[in-house]
């Protein structure tokens, strides 16, 4: 039998409260609205800009650019909501998914998996940790 999936609550917001302590460092000092950094980490550049800046949110966009051969559509692009107060980070949008869902039905016409929205919020956990590791800041506005 398909058994349907269920939001694991404790485990996502650990991973939420993980990337938010990843991110934090990687940030702009200034949380002025398109205040950005880029860190080159080998070939590759990736870019954090705020996007918008509120008392108790930010949102932030990561992007890969430049040096990658990539095509656009394949670069890895996210927005991330930082949560201040409650100190976590969540993914609100990826590639062209533009408002991830904690569940999603399977199979769907989107072909979405069942946990998307955790997959990519691991996956940013990872690019997050792979930026802290390699990264090196190339930009003075940091």
């Amino acid at each position: 039998m398909n058994k349907r999936y269920s939001v694991d609550f404790a485990g996502i917001m650990r991973l939420y409260e993980t990337n938010y302590a990843k991110l934090l460092p990687l940030l702009p000092k200034s949380d002025q609205v398109g205040d950005r950094c880029i860190y080159c980490v080998f070939e590759h550049e990736y870019h954090l800009t705020i996007i918008e800046s509120t008392r108790y949110t930010t949102m932030v966009e990561l992007c890969l650019s430049g040096g990658a051969e990539l095509p656009e559509y394949m670069a890895p692009r996210m927005k991330v909501r930082l949560y201040h107060d409650a100190r976590v980070a969540e993914v609100c949008s990826a590639q062209q998914i533009s408002r991830l869902q904690p569940r999603y039905d399977y199979p769907n016409l989107r072909m979405h998996q069942k946990d998307e929205k955790h997959q990519v919020n691991r996956f940013l956990g990872d690019w997050l940790a792979y930026c802290l590791k390699n990264g090196i800041s190339r930009q003075s506005v940091c």
